[in-house]
């Protein structure tokens, strides 16, 4: 039997990819029973007689699931925010590198719109981006507009399965856009009256660029912590990770506790302060979540 990417899942029909073709399928009553759905990512197999009438059999073993997005087998996150229109949304940011670090999917920060930050703006995003750094994570400076920072971009999506993501009305479209102009995906300007973009992504798809894959996504304005236990969040944090072991108490939540290693490096301007109370402000909001049975 034939085996295909699925690329595209839009209303209850399933495009797989198999080396040049792409066939319209549609799950089997299988995977219904079973509470499984086939997701955009997946490696199926398939049978088909023609290109608008295939039948997906069985989904291949994933390496790693999101939700929300819903996409399967990831190999990085491309998370896309902005410098400015919208401003540069670190809390936000802080979510999807949790949410992505939960399932150990390595991520890159991409930030758009630099062509509107004058010098003194870009000194201030310097000093806002360098605990990203130094914690590990790829930051990208680009401008759509004026192609900077493109072919970093392209360099490091190729040959991959990455998932874009990130603020709305960041200016992911556009990116996406400018790495393969024969996208053309619609693109809306951000609403001065909200202050926040308008969501022109309506569904996951594998889209091709630059010799690798990108899933363009519907973007999000909040992201919660469904999957994320208080006692884990320590570990979506790498900064924190290389401590903990020095910290007095072991299971130390590096909130209360006395001789915590990740609050002595806070304080000598080792570990960002704004991460630090992004950190706690996590904590608690899980803490807090209402357990479900």
């Amino acid at each position: 039997m034939p085996e295909g990417i699925i690329i595209k899942a839009l209303s209850g029909f399933y495009y797989v990819k198999n080396g040049e073709n792409v066939i319209q399928c549609r799950a089997r009553g299988i995977f219904r029973k079973k509470k499984v759905s086939p997701l955009v990512g997946d490696s199926v197999v398939f049978e088909a007689e023609n290109p608008i009438d295939g039948y997906i059999l069985s989904i291949n073993e994933r390496k790693n699931v999101l939700n929300r997005p819903p996409i399967a087998n990831v190999d990085q996150a491309l998370l896309i925010f902005s410098v400015a229109e919208p401003d540069f949304d670190d809390g936000l940011l802080d979510r999807f590198l949790v949410h992505m670090e939960s399932h150990q999917i390595s991520s890159l920060i991409c930030l758009t719109k630099i062509d509107l930050l004058g010098v003194e703006a870009r000194e201030k995003l310097s000093k806002r981006i360098a605990p990203y750094q130094a914690a590990g994570y790829p930051v990208l400076l680009t401008s759509s507009l004026h192609r900077d920072g493109l072919e970093d971009v392209s360099g490091l999506i190729r040959g991959r399965i990455s998932v874009i993501t990130g603020q709305s009305g960041v200016g992911k479209s556009s990116l996406l856009n400018a790495l393969n102009e024969q996208l053309s995906i619609d693109t809306q300007a951000i609403s001065q009256a909200l202050g926040r973009g308008k969501h022109t992504t309506r569904h996951v798809e594998l889209l091709p660029v630059c010799g690798g894959f990108v899933a363009d996504t519907p973007g999000f304005s909040s992201l919660d912590f469904a999957e994320v236990e208080a006692n884990d969040l320590e570990d979506c944090f790498p900064e924190f990770r290389t401590l903990r072991d020095s910290c007095r108490f072991r299971g130390c939540t590096h909130i209360a506790e006395p001789d915590c290693a990740v609050k002595t490096a806070r304080d000598h301007g080792q570990i960002s302060e704004a991460r630090y109370q992004h950190y706690c402000m996590f904590f608690h909001e899980i803490s807090q979540r209402k357990k479900v049975y």
